[in-house]
């Protein structure tokens, strides 16, 4: 079966992406990637947070004159390493390789994007977050961060512009179509956060599990049908819960163009990006389905013919519909 398709302009062998996370820093491993099928890799993302804090424990308080110095040193060193890993990506595969970065609000970094680019990278996912404690701010005013940074580095890049968003949203039809409108060329659906859990005999709070599980498909499965099924020209890398090959066809189903995996990386091995293609080959055998544009989004909210099934938030029909 033809596995391949296209991703914001870019020639996918598959649509299974590696998506971002710790192994996606290690050459050797992306090399592995690749091999086993992956369509493209998204890099291990530099986290605007992680290098003020390295350079804030460097920063001796008594000689408050060194702290540009430092900030700019720490900086660069992060960004460099980065640009040599994407080089070194670049010089020894044939599969498109996506630049990501966390960043907290729009600012200096945006200059970061366009050196990116200059290295060689094909693309760049912006991974964004904002996590709104401050009951004074209006949900308006959270959005437009995000906008802003949109905005800032488009235009600073020709490079596609992934943004990696939650569905911590009022009403994210509508501010994905904002998104799109300031320049995003695809989103990514949806992050997968440090989650707080508390340990009751110790009395602390600590770290919850960081890998994902495969029932995280069901909220990326609603607003990947939801969102394609309303913007057929809307792309979507979908991420979360995707741990075998049957969440692939699912995804897709669903109007996705591309499937994110990225904990069963960790759980599996890379080889489990073989698997998930071989399976999505052999379905579509078993369809009858030649090529992947023959079935995307075929279940999506607009094609299924049933988009009570998407929007249905409580259980009552389910339950009534029940006889037994």
């Amino acid at each position: 079966m033809d596995l391949r398709t296209k991703f914001v302009g870019l020639e996918l062998k598959s649509p299974v992406i590696a998506g971002s996370c710790g192994l996606t820093a290690d050459l050797n491993k992306i090399q592995e990637m690749a091999k086993h099928g992956a369509g493209a890799v998204i890099l291990k993302s530099v986290f605007e947070e992680q290098m003020n804090r390295e350079a804030s424990q460097c920063i001796d308080d008594s000689y408050p004159e060194e702290t540009d110095y430092i900030q700019t040193y720490v900086r660069a060193h992060a960004i460099q390493k980065y640009i040599d890993l994407i080089r070194a990506a670049k010089a020894q595969l044939d599969i498109p390789i996506i630049a990501s970065i966390n960043c907290l609000h729009d600012g200096e970094w945006v200059s970061f994007a366009g050196e990116l680019e200059k290295a060689g990278a094909d693309a760049l996912e912006l991974n964004l977050f904002v996590l709104p404690t401050d009951e004074f701010v209006e949900s308006a005013e959270v959005e437009r961060l995000y906008f802003d940074v949109v905005k800032h580095v488009k235009s600073v890049v020709k490079l596609p512009v992934i943004v990696k968003i939650s569905h911590y949203f009022t009403n994210l039809p509508a501010f994905v179509s904002k998104l799109k409108a300031y320049g995003a060329d695809a989103v990514t659906l949806f992050n997968r956060f440090y989650e707080p859990d508390i340990n009751i005999e110790q009395l602390s709070v600590g770290a919850a599990s960081v890998l994902g599980l495969p029932t995280d498909i069901k909220t990326t499965l609603r607003w990947t049908g939801i969102l394609s099924g309303k913007d057929r020209q809307l792309e979507i890398s979908a991420s979360g819960g995707v741990h075998g090959g049957e969440a692939v066809v699912k995804l897709l189903l669903a109007g996705a163009t591309t499937v994110q995996v990225c904990s069963a990386l960790y759980q599996q091995g890379t080889e489990c990006i073989g698997t998930m293609c071989h399976f999505l080959g052999d379905w579509m055998k078993s369809k009858s389905f030649k090529s992947i544009d023959e079935f995307r989004g075929k279940l999506s909210y607009a094609d299924a013919g049933h988009a009570d099934r998407y929007e249905r938030a409580q259980f009552m029909k389910y339950f009534s519909d029940k006889k037994d």
